[in-house]
């Protein structure tokens, strides 16, 4: 059953006139919580969110999610549901927000590597959505920078994202393999290592991305690889 049936049988419930936030609060009570179908909504509704923090949808915001998702054709129509649903709902980015962060924080305490790692997968796929128009909005600054907040991710973990996505700004080696500029070389190989351990497809989808969206790691695998580089190169000289 792919993941587009599971988010169409979870939003026959809106049938009766609920919302996505519910659907995000059956998904974490249910025995087994449908973790990859929460992050599937997730990204949609908070990216149908964000698509309006500039004052416009454009399409290639909505085109975006097939650079995240595999979407067959026959699927499109439950992808585009939930988009609209979102985005013609009443309530604030900041509900979903923390509906999201509830159902990826399984301790209910500080954040695991795994809850935190499926958090910033999510945040990962707003940022593509927020470049989809070759531009960074002051306002999905704002946007971004509160949902990871509410997602309990630190400023030095946003500015390592951002740094990502956002050309011009300063990109610190450290910053993305989370060292301090003080890190042996030793460290930082094993920081490497855990990244690139982290960026596995088989280990993604554990943690709940959808197989449709794994992909989402290409770029971080990529900046992985280039801090470790840039750590090797300095400790040489």
């Amino acid at each position: 059953m792919s993941i587009w049936t599971r988010i169409y049988e979870a939003l026959a419930a809106l049938a009766t006139g609920e919302g996505l936030g519910t659907i995000l609060d059956r998904l974490r009570a249910g025995p087994t919580p449908e973790r990859s179908v929460g992050f599937t909504i997730a990204v949609i509704a908070l990216g149908a969110k964000m698509a309006k923090a500039d004052g416009e949808v454009t399409r290639g915001e909505v085109l975006v999610f097939r650079q995240i998702f595999e979407i067959p054709p026959e699927d499109e129509a439950h992808a585009a549901r939930v988009f609209n649903l979102a985005r013609q709902d009443v309530a604030g980015f900041d509900v979903y927000a923390r509906k999201v962060a509830a159902l990826f924080n399984t301790t209910g305490a500080a954040l695991c590597a795994d809850d935190r790692n499926v958090l910033i997968d999510l945040l990962e796929g707003l940022f593509q959505i927020a470049m989809a128009d070759g531009k960074y909005h002051p306002s999905e600054d704002e946007f971004l920078s509160e949902v990871a907040r509410i997602f309990g991710l630190d400023e030095r973990c946003y500015r390592v994202l951002r740094a990502r996505f956002v050309e011009g700004v300063p990109r610190d080696p450290y910053d993305v393999l989370g060292l301090s500029v003080s890190a042996t070389l030793a460290d930082a190989r094993a920081a490497w290592r855990q990244g690139v351990k982290d960026c596995h497809p088989d280990v993604m989808i554990a943690r709940g991305v959808p197989p449709e969206a794994v992909k989402l790691a290409e770029r971080r695998l990529i900046a992985i690889n280039q801090a470790w580089e840039e750590i090797q190169e300095a400790k040489a000289v």
